[in-house]
């Protein structure tokens, strides 16, 4: 068994205090990981504050880890002792399904997520707010020695929620891809889309993050409360990735869509959108789809493409001790554009 230092919420309403517990034992195909960075993701509030009604307590959120292999059970082969590595949102599946087999672990049926989550070994798992961790190989990823590792932290959620879509709608040179959101998600939707050659508009209601935007690749920026400055882009989009996690009408981007354009929504907000118009979808066999993350095997190649194209977050680093206060700073947008921990802070 691992002693394990933590910050975990003991209620919806309790602000996130130090935890102890041990983590197992290393199987023969187990990775025992020593934690140096982990993201903030707006998920964690959600599932913190069970807003979305699944919370088990205690609870020790995380799920954009990167650290250090310090140990590996006596089957592993991909990894060794001092190599860089990083953990998302899931650390088991059932590995038989039809999407398991397909490389797409994050649809199937019995996820075991990395924290929150029913752990076959036991209990629940707990996540990367945490100074170490033990994950079955398969889940655990590579990352190259030229990324910061604080900076690539989030690449293992925020990376991969925007890339996957980008991908499986076969986003290119010659395409006009909008972006809606510049938040965690939204700053790393314009650089994967410009670095895949697109044409990148970013849609945002604050004025004052035009000039970022464009320092982040994007081609354009729409205020998206100015009805003309919406209404000149009517029709012209091949895709729209919508990162926004709060409920607003989807029509005023659907409306946006060339013939056969999608707009696929990667936020999850806690509140129904409303009814999208039919007609707006109907009249150009537009569609309005969603995505998750990625399979482990496309999560190693966002972040072997990010090794080649010098991608990464643009982050705010914190203590451990700061998490409550990075909490609320979060849900006022008031951060560019995404908390990572350094757990050096939890140890000392």
């Amino acid at each position: 068994m691992h002693p394990t230092l933590a910050y975990a919420a003991h209620s919806p309403t309790s602000p996130l205090v130090p935890f102890q517990f041990q983590r197992r034992a290393l199987k023969p195909g187990d990775v025992h990981i020593n934690i140096l960075f982990c993201g903030v993701c707006h998920s964690d509030i959600h599932q913190a504050r069970d807003e979305w009604g699944n919370a088990a307590f205690p609870m020790v959120p995380g799920h954009e880890i990167v650290g250090k292999v310090s140990a590996v059970g006596s089957a592993v082969t991909r990894f060794k002792i001092g190599d860089t590595v990083g953990v998302g949102c899931l650390v088991d599946s059932c590995r038989i399904c039809s999407e398991c087999q397909d490389n797409l672990e994050q649809y199937c049926d019995n996820p075991v997520f990395t924290y929150n989550s029913p752990d076959p070994n036991g209990g629940t798992t707990y996540g990367g707010y945490s100074d170490n961790i033990v994950v079955d190989e398969h889940f655990v990823l590579h990352i190259a020695d030229s990324l910061d590792p604080a900076a690539a932290a989030p690449l293992l959620c925020a990376g991969i929620t925007t890339y996957s879509p980008l991908r499986h709608w076969q986003v290119g040179a010659g395409d006009k891809v909008g972006v809606v959101g510049l938040g965690g998600l939204g700053h790393m939707a314009v650089k994967f889309a410009k670095a895949l050659g697109a044409h990148v508009v970013l849609f945002t209601t604050t004025p004052s993050k035009i000039a970022d935007a464009k320092r982040l690749g994007a081609d354009e920026v729409v205020v998206s409360k100015n009805p003309d400055e919406m209404a000149a882009h009517n029709g012209s989009f091949d895709f729209i990735l919508n990162t926004v996690a709060a409920p607003h009408d989807l029509d005023a981007y659907t409306l946006l869509l060339k013939r056969d354009g999608t707009l696929c929504l990667v936020g999850v907000p806690d509140q129904p959108h409303p009814s999208p118009s039919v007609s707006a979808l109907i009249f150009r066999r537009r569609s309005i789809a969603g995505s998750l993350i990625g399979g482990i095997k496309e999560t190693q190649e966002m972040l072997d493409f990010c090794a080649e194209h010098n991608i990464t977050s643009d982050i705010e680093l914190i203590a451990i001790q700061d998490i409550n206060s990075a909490f609320e700073r979060v849900l006022k947008s008031d951060v560019k554009y995404r908390f990572v921990i350094d757990l050096a802070s939890l140890r000392s």
